[in-house]
C-alpha cells in the first residue's frame, strides 16, 4: 500500500501540469484565430472558453458568457468560445438552444486544444491586455460566476504598462 501511495505521489509530481498554458505565460498560438482577429484582440481582456455540445456545464456557462459580453464588452472584454465538436450539426443544434452573443470559433482539428492542453470541458482562460494568462478554470457551476466576473473586472481596471 505504501509503495502504491508513493508511486501515485511521484506520478502527480512528475506529471505535466493540467494546463500547458500556464498562469503568467503568454497565450499559446492558435491557428483558428486569423491574424486580423488577433490584431482586433490586442489590448483587450480575453476570456477564452473551450466547450462542446455534449457538455452539460457548457450549457450552463453560455448564459453567463452572454451576460459578461453584454455588461463588459464596451469596457474591453472579448469572449472567444472555441468549440470542440466533431460535427457542425452538433454545434449548430447547441447554439440553437443556447445562442451566443460573443465570438464562437471551431477547432475541429484540435490544434488550439492541444496547444492549451485541454483536459476538461469547459476549460477557460482569462488573458490580460498584454496577452498573459492570468487565470484558468476547469468546468463551470453557477457558483463560479461571481469569482470569474470579479477577476475579469479586476483585469479590465488594470492599465497596461508599455512593453
Amino acid at each position: 500500500m505504501k509503495l502504491r501511495l508513493l508511486n501515485l505521489c511521484a506520478a502527480l509530481v512528475l506529471s505535466p501540469s493540467l494546463f500547458a498554458a500556464e498562469i503568467g505565460e503568454k497565450i499559446p498560438a492558435c491557428e483558428i484565430m486569423p491574424a486580423a482577429d488577433a490584431k482586433s484582440y490586442a489590448g483587450k481582456v480575453l476570456y477564452i472558453d473551450f466547450w462542446a455540445s455534449w457538455c452539460p456545464p457548457c450549457a450552463q456557462s453560455f448564459p453567463f458568457m452572454n451576460e459578461l459580453s453584454h455588461d463588459l464588452k464596451d469596457k474591453g472584454l472579448q469572449i472567444v468560445a472555441i468549440n470542440m465538436d466533431a460535427t457542425l450539426e452538433d454545434t449548430q443544434a447547441f447554439l440553437g438552444k443556447y445562442p451566443a452573443n460573443f465570438t464562437v470559433m471551431t477547432d475541429v482539428d484540435e490544434h488550439c486544444a492541444k496547444n492549451f492542453a485541454i483536459k476538461a470541458m469547459p476549460s477557460s482562460f482569462l488573458i490580460d491586455r498584454k496577452g498573459v494568462i492570468r487565470s484558468t478554470h476547469l468546468g463551470f457551476r453557477d457558483d463560479d460566476a461571481k469569482a470569474i466576473r470579479a477577476l475579469i473586472e479586476q483585469l479590465l481596471e488594470e492599465t497596461p504598462t508599455p512593453q
